[in-house]
């Protein structure tokens, strides 16, 4: 990739790099992965975001993966300053969402996803984004990048919008069903680091999902991870929160097990969809409320700004030795738009490095109170 006012370099492990001789200095562009064949409106949503994103950050390269013949005629109308900016690595294949995540990895392996992810870890990208296959996503990207040491289960993180804040960092999202004491804490620390880290939370509340605040409440595992998070010290734990008071902004990092945490997610988007299509109808009923709607429309519009899931994009799988940032499968230009930017802030803020470091101490504390001199 390259353009006017730059030369092309490589850098460490191939990766790409623009530098520019503007007045400013020299800028060292940072390039990305994109999926362009992952979602349910194809290339195109992936395109458009590609070039939001370009138009955004001008420090910003991509690398746009899929079939040549499906992607280009979606950026034969980009201006050139922008297209010069995006290259096409060509995968021919593609994973269904339907197909066996692990055995679709295995088999596929000129996928958009396979190759997406082969770029990050030859180093020819920084970080990969897609809206394909959960399944496979995480399949692959253990495959690819493994564990970041001293990490037991990666864990795949749902940033919610919330009533105020920066939304609600929540997971386990279903990476994995259950989940130990160990697996809980780790999260903790990993959902603290990405709040802090990527949305610049300062001193994020941390909490487990339960059945009630009270620390004997919940399973043994629960009860362990409590009493060790609420005398560790390293994060900000606050106790135990309750399934109604996820997005009342007051806690930034809620902890819980995949099953847990996929069926309150589920059961959340169920309930906002049913809502606001029984809002939507009441409003349409007669012409009396088809009035109040239209003078309250200023406020109707601010409250879907709020809780636009759109504007966060996505978010990565937290412990994988690899940044990949999985959007959502129904995911429009604004949301592939703001999964990349994602991507670069994990970048930028190094998240890897930040959970490496973090893991370590946290394996000390842990050996500490083994030996009955730590937490308890």
């Amino acid at each position: 990739m390259g353009g006017p006012g730059g030369v092309q370099e490589r850098g460490p492990a191939g990766l790409s790099r623009q530098v520019s001789h503007s007045g400013r200095g020299v800028t060292v562009a940072t390039v990305l992965a994109l999926d362009g064949m992952g979602g349910d409106f194809g290339p195109k949503e992936a395109v458009r975001g590609a070039v939001q994103a370009l138009r955004e950050r001008p420090d910003l390269e991509i690398i746009l993966v899929g079939r040549k013949e499906a992607l280009e005629p979606w950026l034969e109308g980009v201006e050139p300053s922008l297209r010069s900016r995006i290259e096409v690595e060509v995968a021919p294949e593609v994973i269904a969402p339907e197909e066996p995540p692990a055995q679709a990895f295995h088999r596929k392996k000129q996928s958009s996803l396979a190759v997406g992810l082969r770029l990050v870890h030859e180093g020819k990208a920084k970080a990969f984004v897609s809206a394909g296959s959960t399944g496979a996503l995480m399949a692959g990207a253990l495959l690819t990048f493994g564990r970041i040491p001293g990490v037991h289960r990666p864990a795949l993180v749902q940033v919610m919008p919330a009533r105020q804040g920066k939304g609600v960092v929540f997971l386990d999202m279903g990476a994995h069903l259950g989940a130990s004491a160990e697996d809980l804490i780790q999260w903790a620390l990993m959902g603290h680091l990405y709040a802090e880290k990527v949305l610049g939370v300062v001193r994020p509340r941390v909490a487990l999902l339960n059945v009630g605040v009270e620390p004997e409440k919940g399973t043994e595992e629960v009860r362990r991870a409590y009493r060790f998070l609420s005398s560790w010290g390293a994060i900000r734990f606050v106790g135990n929160v309750e399934g109604r008071e996820i997005l009342s902004g007051e806690v930034d990092v809620v902890v819980a097990d995949g099953f847990v945490g996929n069926a309150v997610l589920k059961a959340m988007e169920g309930a906002t969809r049913d809502l606001l299509l029984s809002l939507k109808e009441e409003l349409k009923s007669s012409l009396r409320t088809r009035m109040g709607a239209l003078l309250a429309k200023p406020a109707f519009d601010r409250l879907r700004r709020r809780f636009d899931a759109q504007a966060i994009g996505g978010a990565p799988l937290l412990g994988v030795a690899g940044i990949c940032v999985k959007c959502h499968g129904n995911s429009t230009a604004k949301a592939f738009a703001a999964g990349l930017g994602v991507a670069l802030g994990a970048v930028e803020q190094d998240l890897l490095g930040a959970i490496g470091k973090g893991l370590a101490e946290l394996q000390k504390a842990r050996e500490k109170e083994a030996s009955g001199h730590g937490a308890r």
